[in-house]
């Protein structure tokens, strides 16, 4: 019998080089002078906690959200409406101050979006489904008109941020600095998915998806399970969101477009539904045929159309279960 903590490595292999990705090409970039790849890094740390958020409903409670879109578009707004204020020296609605400070922003961004989540999966969990999908998709569509028809912050021409706000005395302009910040918090993010996932609210999360009948047989609550996930992955993707407006220093209703999570969703699939480093596996390959195709043509989603067939028909778990050795694919 192999030695267990060595299967467990072997196992573990393929998301630890996953993760350290990113990583490694900002500090390559970073000696190398091309300050445009650690933007690109940043983009895929930014883009993968966002698809790690969905991760949790769509992996683990098999939530299809065509909504997801709606906290992101909300944690880059709280952004923006921050840095905004913050100018010109006003307060926030509520009188809240407008400090321009990540930290105090990310706290604001993720108790909007978790409030908003809360009320749209209440109402949107009371179905399944199809119609699961649509009352997201139409909660997502009501907020994205409201930022077009929002002419104080932008409108549709969106709103730019002169300056990053700051992190606790760094210099958050300087490309590897703020790749350092959305890294640590894409580490958080996964940190998260994956002690939830190893939780008993994880395996009643699981239970849910596959048998929710059942789960409620033995006196836990489908719904409740249902939401509790709902609003956590809410949060996780507005954090996202606060990260990828301060990334572009600009925030657009495109933020909260039904398109948005779409891409989303493609990205938890062509990673790896449910595992750990599948949404950021997702994300990178997203962002690396972006790039390099892009540059050849401004048809380069076809051929993403065309990886994400193939990674589906090879392999049901994704781009890490193609990694994976044989034995772990199943787990």
């Amino acid at each position: 019998m192999p030695d267990r903590s060595l299967l467990v490595a072997r196992r573990l292999l393929p998301s630890l080089a996953v993760i350290a990705l990113p990583l490694v090409l900002a500090l390559w970039a970073s000696f190398a002078g091309q300050t445009f790849y650690i933007t690109l890094a940043a983009r895929i740390a930014v883009l993968g906690l966002a698809a790690t958020g969905l991760n949790l409903a769509l992996g683990l409670g098999g939530l299809v959200s065509l909504g997801h879109a709606a906290f992101f578009g909300i944690g880059g707004y709280l952004v923006g409406i921050v840095a905004s204020h913050a100018m010109e020296g006003g307060q926030l609605p509520f009188g809240l101050p407008a400090v321009a400070e990540m930290a105090y922003v990310w706290l604001l961004a993720v108790l909007v979006a978790g409030l908003f989540a809360l009320v749209i999966g209440a109402i949107s969990l009371r179905t399944s489904g199809v119609a699961f999908i649509m009352i997201t998709l139409a909660f997502a569509q009501m907020i994205f008109y409201l930022a077009i028809a929002w002419p104080g912050y932008g409108g549709e021409d969106g709103l730019p941020i002169a300056v990053r706000n700051g992190f606790f005395g760094v210099r958050t302009m300087r490309p590897l600095n703020f790749f350092l910040i959305a890294f640590g918090l894409l580490l958080f993010g996964l940190a998260l998915f994956a002690v939830l996932k190893a939780s008993r609210f994880g395996a009643a999360l699981q239970a849910a998806r596959q048998n929710g009948v059942r789960l409620a047989s033995l006196g836990i609550e489908p719904f409740r399970i249902h939401l509790v996930a709902f609003v956590v992955s809410g949060m996780i993707t507005a954090l996202a969101g606060a990260l990828y407006a301060e990334l572009n220093r600009f925030v657009s209703p495109s933020m909260l477009s039904w398109h948005l999570s779409g891409e989303l969703i493609v990205l938890v699939v062509l990673g790896g539904v449910g595992r750990l480093a599948g949404p950021l596996a997702g994300a990178t390959l997203y962002v690396l045929l972006e790039h390099f195709l892009g540059a050849l043509t401004e048809r380069w989603q076809f051929f993403l159309g065309l990886a994400l067939i193939g990674v589906v028909l090879a392999g049901r778990g994704g781009i890490m279960s193609l990694l994976s050795p044989r034995s772990a694919r199943h787990g």
